[in-house]
């Protein structure tokens, strides 16, 4: 027997879930019904509730995957602090860039998110941002960092870097690999410790000779 539209059998997760992503990211979270959801894959409302209980179920799994990944897709390399955190930026640039929608929601829907999802989202934050400050901690350390809080250096690099995505758009004037050395180039001198002088000779003071000029 031919498929209906609006049976069960033509809607799945996937599908679901991107389109809540495309809705969330344009009207945000409050503004979108499980209706609007239900009409932007064409199914009736009612078909959604064999995928997920409810609109917060689906805000909360897009924001939680979406942190999974990130920290699945990154490990920091065995290698110097600056190798380190050059790494950290390239790939955060890069992760961020092909994910804008999922990045916009993750930051302004967290007012949106119940108590316990919040707890979740806010433990998964917390981890990546440890990665990070463990690096510059590290570095520091050993004298390559000249940072005095790494705690605020850490928050500070991740709105930078994941500043980017507010306002590149494919086919502007820099190129993605250019964004990304421009970033890591910026990151890096933000926390570079400064590189010593060279000793050099003392310079001799010289005085007046008596009864004539030098």
């Amino acid at each position: 027997m031919a498929r209906t539209q609006g049976s069960h059998a033509e809607i799945t997760g996937p599908r679901l879930r991107e389109a809540a992503l495309r809705l969330f990211a344009r009207h945000g979270y409050a503004a979108v019904s499980m209706r609007q959801i239900a009409a932007e894959i064409g199914v009736q409302a009612g078909a959604l509730y064999l995928y997920t209980p409810d609109k917060q179920a689906l805000l909360f799994a897009l924001m939680r995957d979406h942190l999974e990944d990130l920290l699945a897709d990154w490990q920091p390399p065995d290698a110097a602090p600056d190798a380190q955190l050059e790494s950290f930026v390239r790939h955060h640039i890069r992760y961020h860039l092909d994910r804008p929608d999922l990045v916009f929601i993750a930051y302004m829907e967290l007012r949106n998110l119940a108590p316990d999802n919040f707890a979740v989202i806010a433990r998964l934050r917390r981890e990546y941002e440890a990665r990070l400050e463990a690096i510059l901690s590290r570095g520091a350390d050993v004298g390559v960092f000249d940072v005095a809080d790494t705690r605020l250096a850490t928050m500070a690099l991740i709105a930078m870097l994941t500043g980017v995505t507010t306002w590149y758009r494919a086919g502007g004037r820099l190129d993605r690999a250019t964004i990304e050395a421009r970033y890591w180039e910026m990151a890096r001198r933000s926390v570079a410790a400064p590189v010593p002088l060279p000793e050099t000779a003392p310079v001799a003071k010289l005085g007046h000779a008596s009864g004539g000029d030098i």
